[in-house]
């Protein structure tokens, strides 16, 4: 016969388990300074982002149709996004000038993130519409994620905590600093 496992019945009694506290995502989880409605106006902060300075808006680089900037709450360390200026929803909606940048733009940043941090790959993408996972469904941003050999560990799969190696500035600056010449 085997017994059941023992259930944690209070809080600070020993279960075994280290914990590591992240406090900063309750904002990410709780929604706090998403969009209330689909308008630029809305509150989007992909629209507010370009107004503020590179180093406040964790921008690493602008370009005429597009920018680069770093995730609030990135996956890995130097997670990024290329994001255009105009408040479009999907993909089909950039116009060629849109797309070609963002192309443009997404190898620049894949060539940077190698140099900085000696990225071995990518993840890259974009989530279109909530049903597909977008965090900000109404403004279009395509996702960059440099990835190393092993850096999915315990952490993020059964502590579903992300260990990040540096604070956000450091990584722009760092990124910024070995982006590719236009």
């Amino acid at each position: 016969m085997t017994s059941e496992p023992e259930q944690q019945t209070g809080v600070g009694e020993p279960d075994a388990f280290q914990r590591l506290w992240t406090p900063h995502r309750m904002a990410y989880i709780k929604g706090e300074g998403k969009p209330t409605g689909p308008a630029p106006d809305d509150g989007c902060p992909f629209c507010q982002i370009p107004k503020m300075d590179d180093e406040s808006g964790l921008i690493v680089r602008r370009g005429e149709a597009v920018y680069a900037v770093l995730n609030l709450y990135p996956y890995n360390g130097g997670h990024l996004m290329v994001v255009p200026y105009r408040h479009v929803a999907d993909y089909t909606d950039l116009d060629p000038a849109e797309t070609l940048e963002l192309g443009e733009f997404t190898k620049r940043a894949m060539t940077a993130l190698r140099k900085a941090s000696g990225a071995q790959g990518f993840n890259i993408g974009m989530n279109q519409g909530h049903v597909a996972g977008a965090g900000i469904a109404a403004h279009l941003h395509q996702h960059l994620v440099p990835r190393w050999g092993g850096d999915t560990n315990f952490m993020p799969v059964v502590g579903h905590t992300r260990v990040l190696p540096q604070l956000l500035a450091e990584t722009r600056a760092m990124v910024a600093d070995a982006w590719p010449s236009d």
